[in-house]
């Protein structure tokens, strides 16, 4: 008898009567600024690609030649025979890069989380510490963990040393947050966080996915706030402005070894293609030679932001390229997603569950690739689009 499987469509059903279900578009060419999106040309705003390098000659020859060299792939984990020289190499530049003694990288920034988290506690006695925003995969690694578990609100510096002295005599203590906060594109306050933790003893673990190749000149936001060697786990991402793939988890020499034997998200996951690794090492060299990409990037960011600002629209409390277009209702924020796109602008409406109901939102994304007559284009389309709604 086949397995009842009808609670699945239900449930479908259920997310398609309120809006919430996904149903991606198609990208039909490379991620560039101007792209073909289900056959239309779009203006890309809903991409993390800030610095436009996924299709940098550099980055793209590097992944040719090391395919053509050492295959498509590893064979293997890393922990048995799947790790060559290129990975070691993208590592060590990665380290370089970041001036801190050691890096290991990830399949992804999602597993970096899932994967050490759960290594650094081990039960009731430990605590972790984790700001009510945090990113999804964090809050999936610290639910694999059996170590008490407190949350703060949001950036709230005073409720944060206020839940490190009621903690202060758990055995472990580990402070978990955001660099950068993906659906307002705001800061942590990491200076005031690490002094925090310093003075209670805690271990510091920051998702810098969103401010790597953005903040600190493009070493993230350990360098931002010239934390380097204070913050304990920085965790990055290859997959976002660095336009290739994979996590990162930089930090001392200890660091390393210990995510290497205990992380299962590592140990247990075939290594990335060599043409992967060859593309990270050139990401970051690239990074390092032509500084102006990360220039163009927060050019474009301030003048968007101030003439959306200039007219009427709410962009919270963005301090970074990841700009909302607040909208409050879900169906608002869908309204205005559908509207941009028939005018060529691809963005993307963020609902509840990602956001509360009141607080639904476009959000857009800067890249240092977009030209000012794209942007032009697109605030047009955005005032255009704001006075029929009446947003604006």
């Amino acid at each position: 008898m086949p397995v009842d499987l009808s609670w699945m469509r239900e449930r479908y059903e259920e997310l398609r009567a309120q809006g919430l279900d996904w149903n991606p578009p198609t990208l039909e060419a490379a991620n560039e600024p101007r792209c073909v999106i289900d056959g239309k040309e779009m203006i890309m705003l809903s991409a993390n690609n800030y610095l436009n390098l996924t299709t940098h000659p550099k980055v793209v020859e590097a992944a040719i030649d090391a395919t053509r060299k050492y295959g498509a792939g590893s064979g293997s984990v890393r922990a048995i025979a799947g790790t060559m020289d290129i990975h070691l190499e993208a590592e060590r530049i990665c380290a370089e890069f970041k001036e801190v003694e050691s890096s290991l990288i990830y399949s992804a920034g999602y597993t970096a989380n899932v994967g050490l988290i759960p290594s650094l506690v081990r039960g009731p006695e430990d605590v972790i510490i984790s700001d009510e925003l945090n990113h999804g995969s964090i809050i999936d690694g610290v639910r694999l963990t059996k170590a008490s578990r407190a949350v703060y609100p949001h950036n709230d510096m005073g409720a944060l040393e206020r839940v490190l002295q009621e903690n202060q005599n758990s055995e472990r203590k580990l402070i978990i947050t955001d660099g950068v906060f993906s659906m307002d594109g705001d800061i942590a306050p990491l200076d005031e966080i690490a002094k925090l933790a310093e003075e209670f003893g805690a271990m510091t673990f920051v998702d810098d996915c969103h401010g790597e190749g953005v903040l600190g000149n493009g070493r993230g936001i350990v360098s931002h706030f010239g934390l380097q060697g204070k913050v304990t786990f920085e965790i990055g991402s290859f997959s976002k402005a660095l336009g290739v793939q994979g996590g990162i988890v930089a930090g001392s020499d200890e660091v390393r070894t210990h995510a290497l034997n205990h992380s299962r998200s590592w140990l247990l996951s075939g290594s990335q293609p060599p043409g992967v690794a060859a593309a990270q090492k050139a990401a970051i060299e690239v990074l390092v030679e032509e500084p102006e990409h990360v220039s163009r990037l927060w050019e474009n960011t301030s003048f968007f932001r101030q003439e959306l600002d200039s007219m009427g629209f709410d962009t919270g409390v963005s301090e970074t390229p990841i700009i909302p277009v607040m909208c409050g209702e879900s169906s608002k924020a869908k309204e205005l997603s559908e509207e941009l796109r028939k005018e060529g602008v691809m963005v993307g409406a963020i609902v509840f569950p990602m956001v509360s109901r009141d607080k639904a939102r476009v959000r857009t994304q800067m890249s240092a690739g977009l030209s000012r007559e794209d942007i032009d284009s697109v605030l047009s389309a955005f005032d255009r689009c704001g006075r029929r709604m009446g947003l604006i």
